[in-house]
């Protein structure tokens, strides 16, 4: 277990996550802010760099378990990502489409950002968000994230320009 919330437990994505991940990753309505669903090697490639940060950086993208029955809610984590040419540390939330609406995304974001401040000290954390994401937007800001900028980014073609909320560490 890496974190818990009062219904959640984060813990390191396995091989053995590829089914669920793929509920998440290969659905195009909860993909919507990659402008496509994945391909299940997609999937696996998404999977394989979950298991190279851990490795390289010692976090990434955390699967997500509801306590009482231990079923998969998506993943949340931190990642290492480029903002206004700037390296940054991302809080990172996706959850698959049954567990929209619950409050699930925020108790996670706000449990990984307690992590990050608490166990690796970091000063300032941040969510790049696509600017049609409204629903990541209010994560954020539930999360005591402020806008501080905004950037484009470049993905399968298509230039999406993108928000990056941040909060620092008290």
């Amino acid at each position: 277990m890496i974190y818990e919330t009062k219904r959640l437990i984060a813990r390191p994505l396995t091989q053995a996550d590829w089914t669920s991940l793929s509920l998440t990753l290969c659905d195009p309505a909860t993909m919507y802010a990659y402008a496509h669903g994945f391909s299940e090697a997609e999937v696996q490639a998404w999977l394989d760099n979950q298991l190279r940060r851990y490795r390289e950086d010692g976090f990434g993208l955390w699967a997500l378990e509801r306590k009482t029955d231990g079923r998969f809610v998506g993943q949340c984590g931190l990642t290492k990502q480029q903002f206004l040419g700037r390296p940054v540390i991302e809080i990172g939330y996706l959850l698959q489409r049954d567990y929209w609406h619950q409050g699930y995304a925020c108790e996670a974001a706000i449990g990984a950002k307690a992590y990050a401040f608490s166990t690796l000290a970091v000063p300032r954390v941040w969510s790049i968000i696509r600017d049609t994401n409204f629903a990541s937007m209010n994560v954020a800001i539930r999360n005591g994230m402020l806008v501080r900028g905004r950037d484009v980014k470049h993905y399968y073609g298509l230039a999406m320009p993108h928000y990056g909320f941040a909060v620092d560490r008290p």
